[in-house]
């Protein structure tokens, strides 16, 4: 009787031993580090969709003007404020003209002096003309005399030699004349210099638009270039975009456009893209874009933050995937495909997306094949999985 119960005891134990055994071994392939991993899938599927680029830019303009001086000095007067509209030719500012204003009456007082020397030159010039033809005729008399011995040969040759000397102050006449034409000549330019000297100390606007800056104040003194207010056209408003470079295959100009403004985010404005840059941004490996308004909606702010979206060329039908289910693994970009239950990594090329999450396989699936969307950890090759509809239950 002893025996038996000893017997029965270890057996018992022996049962309950491998029964908890048993528990471990199911816990641990259950819901331990054993156990499947949860995946959600998804099936390959032939379809099309309109893809669309998404951004974000800022409003800027196209036409902007810095208006400041050529030349270094200080400012006299300011006649608009940031927020005025300015007409096409409208003072806004003026610097200080310093002595240009004198040096101008100077200048006049020496091109009056000027037409002055002119005008005695040209009086020397006739007086040379008037006893050059006198000489001339003096000199033809004597040599018909001479001719004719009613006057001696040192006679005729004194005559002659009045002529030659009429001659040459006709030519000095002529001489001093062109040059007294040719003092006023740069006096004249020298006031049309300093004119337009003074004239860039007042600064006009180069085109209708709007104030936006005004980055100086009276008495202040600023170098040659540096701007003293900043004008811009309402009409040339449009968005500086920045696309990703990844995801901006299809960008070209003239793609239709929807601008939505943070100032107005329930109300999507057309627009086209106007232009794309040449250079993209190689920091921040974006491609940049110029997008105009179909029309530029009133109080508009130059600098506002706007969500853009293009629509490009709707594609032929081809084989889609969700987005998420693109991995890169090593230098490979690819999806886990599911082959007997178990994963294996597909290579794939990849062409189009859409802002929907899909994007079109191009090489590596086939329609109906089962791709893993998201998975609770990381896959391996041969990994166990689960599949099941969500990771996670939604709350009551």
């Amino acid at each position: 009787m002893k025996l038996s119960s000893d017997l029965a005891r270890r057996l018992g134990l022996g049962l309950l031993a491998a029964l908890l055994l048993g528990a471990i071994a199911f816990v641990m392939l259950r819901s331990g580090p054993l156990a499947p991993i949860r995946v959600t899938v998804a099936q390959v599927s032939m379809g099309s969709f309109t893809p669309s680029l998404f951004g974000i830019g800022t409003v800027e303009a196209r036409r902007a003007y810095l208006i400041g001086p050529t030349a270094a000095g200080r400012v006299r007067r300011l006649l608009v404020d940031v927020g005025d509209s300015v007409k096409a030719g409208q003072l806004l500012a003026e610097m200080d003209p310093v002595d240009l204003d004198e040096r101008l009456v100077a200048l006049d007082a020496s091109l009056a002096r000027g037409g002055s020397a002119v005008a005695t030159a040209q009086a020397q010039r006739q007086d040379a003309v008037a006893k050059k033809e006198l000489a001339t005729l003096n000199a033809r008399r004597y040599e018909d005399l001479g001719e004719k011995n009613f006057i001696s040969t040192g006679a005729v040759e004194a005559k002659l030699q009045e002529q030659t000397s009429a001659n040459a102050a006709l030519s000095a006449a002529d001489a001093n004349l062109a040059a007294a034409r040719q003092d006023l000549q740069r006096l004249g330019a020298e006031r049309a210099g300093l004119q337009q000297q003074r004239n860039n100390v007042r600064l006009l606007a180069p085109a209708d638009g709007v104030v936006t800056s005004r980055d100086a104040e009276a008495g202040s003194t600023v170098v040659a270039g540096q701007a003293v207010l900043r004008v811009i056209e309402p009409a040339s408003l449009w968005v500086r975009l920045r696309l990703d470079q990844g995801r901006s295959a299809g960008l070209a100009a003239g793609l239709p456009a929807q601008i939505v403004l943070r100032s107005r985010p329930g109300q999507p404005l057309p627009g086209t893209v106007a232009r794309v840059e040449a250079q993209s941004d190689s920091v921040t490996e974006e491609r940049i874009a110029q997008v105009a308004f179909g029309q530029i909606p009133a109080g508009i702010a130059m600098g506002e933050l706007a969500e853009v979206t293009l629509q490009t060329a709707r594609p032929a039908p081809a084989l889609l995937v969700p987005n998420a289910a693109i991995k890169r693994r090593g230098e490979q970009y690819g999806v886990w495909r599911l082959s007997d239950g178990h994963p294996v990594f597909a290579p794939v090329r990849t062409g189009l997306a859409s802002l929907e999450g899909q994007v079109q396989v191009l090489d590596g699936l086939k329609n109906g094949d089962e791709v893993v969307v998201y998975s609770e950890k990381e896959l391996a090759p041969q990994s166990r999985v689960k599949v099941v509809d969500a990771l996670t239950k939604a709350a009551p």
